[in-house]
């Protein structure tokens, strides 16, 4: 695994279950949210839907599955690939609690079993801002493509440039030029949220984790 994706991996890991309980409700408590209205779930992605039944979607990066259970619900098969086991763990207990069954790969994107789901899915359905996490935008599109059946679609939400040269979001990270190719450390955007004693201890040790990489 890359450096910079075991980095990742320990960031998206660190009492993420936890958290998703805290900003999103119990697992039975999302379900139940979920299950009320999938569609209204999906917010705006839902357009782009040609339809949900007798598909398969590449849900990437999917976190908790706050996409995957609704789309699993309106009658799709659902694989998120993400890199945190909490993640799986929050997801999979929500897809239980609403009653749907959606799959969850656990590896880093770029190393996603192209033998295994190469010419798979119907769907490439990617949302929340995700490709400011791969350095090599052409490497990370050709497994996107490799995944895709012919005719496939691909739905990709992502940040619009201005955020990373203006914090509108107040998501506490560094500014600077869109076009630079400096990576920069930072925490996770969801550090805010914790308590300061927590994202101060957090800090460090992903501080020690980087420095054990060098």
């Amino acid at each position: 695994m890359r450096d910079y994706s075991v980095q990742n991996k320990k960031a998206w890991e660190y009492s993420a279950y936890e958290f998703w309980v805290k900003n999103s409700g119990t697992p039975a408590e999302r379900a139940g949210k979920d299950m009320e209205n999938p569609r209204k779930a999906l917010k705006w992605h839902a357009a782009y839907f040609d339809s949900y039944t007798d598909i398969r979607i590449a849900n990437i990066c999917g976190s908790c599955g706050k996409k995957a259970v609704p789309l699993a619900l309106l009658g799709a098969d659902v694989t998120i690939f993400d890199i945190s086991e909490d993640n799986r763990k929050y997801a999979l207990e929500t897809a239980a609690a609403a009653n749907v069954d959606i799959n969850y790969e656990v590896c880093d994107i770029l190393d996603i079993d192209t033998k295994k789901y190469g010419n798979y899915f119907d769907v490439l359905f990617m949302e929340g801002g995700i490709l400011h996490y791969f350095h090599d935008i052409d490497e990370f599109m050709n497994i996107m493509y490799a995944l895709l059946k012919q005719n496939g679609k691909m739905i990709c939400s992502d940040f619009h440039p201005f955020t990373k040269i203006a914090d509108i979001l107040n998501l506490e990270q560094p500014a600077m030029s869109y076009f630079s190719t400096d990576v920069f450390e930072g925490e996770m955007a969801q550090a805010r949220f914790f308590e300061e004693e927590i994202r101060n201890k957090r800090v460090c040790e992903e501080k020690s984790v980087n420095s054990d990489l060098l």
